[in-house]
């Protein structure tokens, strides 16, 4: 399983946020690219970037903090936040990201996500399905979309999306652990490539979900606390 650390940027500052609430946000840090190299430094295999101004606003905001963090490391890089359209996907590309992840344009249009996928790899076009109990939430997390997860994850993998971002919003950065249950029943798609991000406390969340088969995880908050060291990242990948 491919453990993602998750550097999410607001203002050009890496923030963690409670429950996608843009007014509860913690700084850890104010130069993006350092905490990329750094966490690279130390075992990262690939990382989750997230333009939460992006996000909120609908288009991308901090393009220039993601290019110095794709161009500052030599591994992999994912980013989300403020895609809508196939312009936007291809700067981010131009940006130096391997992969794209598509939020609210996908959940408006499935369609959409489908013809990325199609068009540039199953496995450089990701979707984010963010919830607020068994619904998706889209633009931001702040809008529900009356659409239940695990047939609309179901309908995305049979269009030809493969790389399937899960969020449960309530236990985003409360290091209450990750909703099990869901990532279950989602892992069990048949040709889902499933990324579960929200919630991860300690290490036995991240090794759960590694014996779960489950492709990746996103360690954000509980990493930047030390509740989940590189260490910890490092030992569970080589198991």
């Amino acid at each position: 399983m491919i453990i993602f650390p998750a550097i999410d940027i607001q203002n050009g500052q890496c923030v963690r946020l409670r429950q996608g609430e843009a007014s509860k946000a913690t700084v850890y840090g104010s130069h993006p690219a350092a905490m990329a190299l750094k966490w690279e430094m130390e075992g990262a295999r690939y990382l989750h970037v997230v333009d939460l101004d992006g996000a909120f606003q609908g288009c991308g905001v901090n393009r220039a903090a993601i290019a110095g963090i794709c161009h500052a490391v030599a591994i992999p890089v994912e980013v989300g936040g403020g895609i809508r359209t196939e312009k936007d996907v291809e700067n981010c590309f131009a940006l130096g990201a391997a992969r794209v992840i598509l939020g609210s344009a996908a959940i408006e249009n499935p369609g959409f996500a489908a013809d990325m996928a199609a068009k540039y790899g199953a496995d450089r076009v990701a979707v984010s399905l963010d919830a607020r109990g068994d619904q998706v939430a889209s633009h931001g997390w702040t809008d529900s979309t009356g659409r239940a997860v695990l047939p609309f994850a179901e309908e995305l993998v049979k269009s030809g999306v493969s790389v399937i971002v899960y969020t449960d919003i309530s236990r985003d950065g409360m290091l209450t652990g990750p909703n099990f249950d869901m990532l279950g029943k989602l892992n069990a798609i048949p040709g889902i490539s499933l990324i579960a991000s929200g919630g991860m406390a300690a290490p036995d969340d991240l090794r759960r979900l590694s014996g779960m088969g489950l492709y990746g995880a996103i360690c954000g908050k509980a990493l930047y606390e030390n509740k989940i060291t590189m260490d910890d990242i490092r030992n569970i990948q080589e198991a």
